[in-house]
């Protein structure tokens, strides 16, 4: 995996990813940044997420659960003193269908958490990681 990181002007970076996409990162105006995307450590758990809930949505798939709808909504401490690791993150899942088993929702993300999410599993090297869910009607 290859990627590439192009300094703007301030601290506002231009990220791109060896699959050919591109995203502005930047800090807060307080320190020395113009707000025009993401802060690096937001789009940390943003990918962390995007990398659970795509073994999440790939399991459930192959469960043949009728889902319709899923999101996560994420709430992330970090620590005070530098380096300001994540030092807790909690996943909340809510999955949308018909006819969805809750077994096979906790089954699905208890996977992704212990076998196939590299991002939660590397940051679960410094972050108490929790999940849970709720099931919603299609």
């Amino acid at each position: 995996m290859k990627a590439r990181l192009k300094w703007v002007d301030g601290v506002c970076f231009l990220g791109e990813s060896g699959s050919g996409h591109a995203v502005v990162m930047d800090g807060a105006p307080e320190g020395g940044g113009r707000n025009l995307g993401p802060r690096p450590m937001e789009l940390l758990l943003l990918g962390t997420a995007g990398c659970t809930s795509y073994d999440v949505i790939t399991i459930l798939k192959k469960a043949r659960q009728q889902v319709s709808d899923c999101w996560v909504e994420i709430d992330a401490e970090r620590a005070d003193e530098e380096p300001k690791v994540f030092t807790r993150i909690h996943f909340h899942f809510v999955v949308t269908g018909r006819d969805l088993k809750a077994e096979t929702v906790e089954r699905a993300i208890k996977l992704s958490a212990e076998k196939y999410c590299s991002a939660s599993i590397m940051l679960g090297k410094t972050a108490d990681i929790s999940h849970d869910f709720e099931l919603r009607d299609a």
